[in-house]
């Protein structure tokens, strides 16, 4: 049986914490391998018939951490807190989410994937968790912390994709985040919150699988639930397409 084709989309080499970022993109290709995928970086300012051809050969998609999103994308004017955006990349992931909607390929978001996902069929983004919720936020960016620091508890909702990936109502993670989803895009329904009520997963409805997190499961990889994450995602990317099995 062959393994599943994921691709991964990358930071750019100019971002400001690149040195972060290569960090947390190899510890998500040890976990699409360790799940059983076959792990495939996407380059950005691909031309979209080149991009397309390579999302027809994709099993699965993964959109991971990174800098923010161009508040432009969803129609807000510019936080001064916002750092870290590439309009090559918002471009390459939000045409990649839509396609893997529309086509019902398996997708798998982390983080600013998530943020990817809700913005990409029409939510909106806080972009900044402090300046948007003021004393009842809890503190979700951890920088100078060991990136496996699992400092405040979600409640994952019953009922859900992630709550049988995962097998437990109620666990910690890890937080390395400022934005959080505000207005979240028709199609989608909310999996997980942090205490302060904060959006911390999501799933597409109508769709095979398509889970986006908040937090970072690459860094929590000797967990067993958080490795269950990547091996649900593989598992779902190596079975026919709906189009295909009907």
């Amino acid at each position: 049986m062959s393994r599943p084709v994921i691709g991964i989309t990358v930071h750019p080499v100019t971002a400001p914490d690149r040195n972060v970022l290569d960090l947390l993109l190899a510890g998500i290709v040890r976990g699409v391998e360790r799940a059983g995928g076959l792990p495939v970086l996407i380059p950005l300012e691909l031309r979209e018939e080149t991009l397309r051809g390579l999302f027809a050969r994709l099993d699965g998609v993964l959109i991971p951490g990174g800098g923010d999103i161009d508040p432009a994308r969803y129609g807000a004017a510019l936080h001064s807190s916002v750092g870290g955006m590439d309009a090559a990349r918002d471009e390459v992931e939000l045409t990649l989410t839509r396609w893997a909607i529309a086509d019902q390929v398996p997708l798998f978001g982390i983080c600013r994937g998530l943020q990817v996902l809700n913005v990409s069929l029409g939510g909106t983004l806080h972009q900044d968790i402090g300046a948007a919720l003021g004393a009842r936020a809890l503190q979700h960016n951890y920088p100078d912390q060991p990136y496996d620091l699992r400092p405040h508890a979600i409640q994952v909702e019953e009922d859900t994709l992630l709550a049988r990936i995962l097998g437990q109502p109620l666990l910690t993670v890890n937080s390395l985040h400022h934005q959080a989803c505000r207005d979240l895009a028709p199609g989608l329904r909310v999996t997980a919150r942090a205490p302060d009520g904060v959006i911390e997963a999501v799933e597409a409805l109508q769709h095979p699988f398509a889970l986006a997190v908040q937090w970072h499961p690459e860094c929590l990889l000797d967990a067993p639930e958080m490795l269950r994450l990547f091996e649900a995602f593989v598992d779902a990317a190596g079975k026919p397409s709906p189009s295909i099995a009907g």
